[in-house]
């Protein structure tokens, strides 16, 4: 892993089941050290259940898991040495929406975080804005506002990394280790 990433930002988007989350976790495992998951899924149905429980059970035991659907920028760790996988930006604005959270303070919140801390983020979102435009309001908010994340996210980040098909396409930044 290159010098230059500890303290740095990855954004890794694309489409479902592109590899986002796979790419992430390869590329957390290269950096090393102490590892903290934030998870922002919530259970809402027995589908959504098992896919979290399958999701835990491959994560290595060392690596530290952090739940939270709203605001993962209060919980975050301050110790220096971490690495923090951020699964899944997607979840997070369409959790803060439906809550009738502000958004763009948590994302805000997030970038804050990331600037003041030597821990490495890497944060995996979904490209929502690729297909048809949403027939209702709800719908067209949400395409809008995870846009306007995923837009901050990669403005702030060191690497960006679109998922195509289970290939990284880096289109920011240094390649990652695949």
């Amino acid at each position: 892993m290159p010098s230059a990433y500890p303290g740095s930002l990855t954004l890794i988007t694309g489409g479902a089941r592109g590899g986002k989350s796979a790419q992430a976790e390869i590329l957390v495992r290269a950096i090393g050290g102490q590892v903290v998951y934030v998870a922002t899924a919530e259970a809402g149905d027995d589908e959504m259940h098992a896919r979290i429980v399958a999701h835990k059970a491959a994560r290595p035991a060392s690596w530290r898991t952090i739940e939270e659907p709203l605001h993962p920028s209060w919980r975050l760790p301050a110790d220096e040495a971490s690495t923090v996988l951020l699964d899944c930006l997607t979840l997070l604005v369409s959790n803060l929406l439906l809550a009738g959270e502000p958004i763009r303070q948590e994302i805000e919140a997030l970038l804050a975080w990331q600037r003041v801390s030597a821990a490495t983020l890497v944060v995996v979102s979904n490209e929502v804005g690729w297909g048809i435009v949403p027939d209702n309001p709800l719908a067209r908010r949400y395409q809008d506002e995870l846009g306007w994340a995923n837009q901050q996210v990669a403005a702030a980040a060191d690497r960006v990394i679109l998922m195509v098909a289970g290939i990284p396409v880096h289109i920011k930044g240094e390649p990652a280790p695949s």
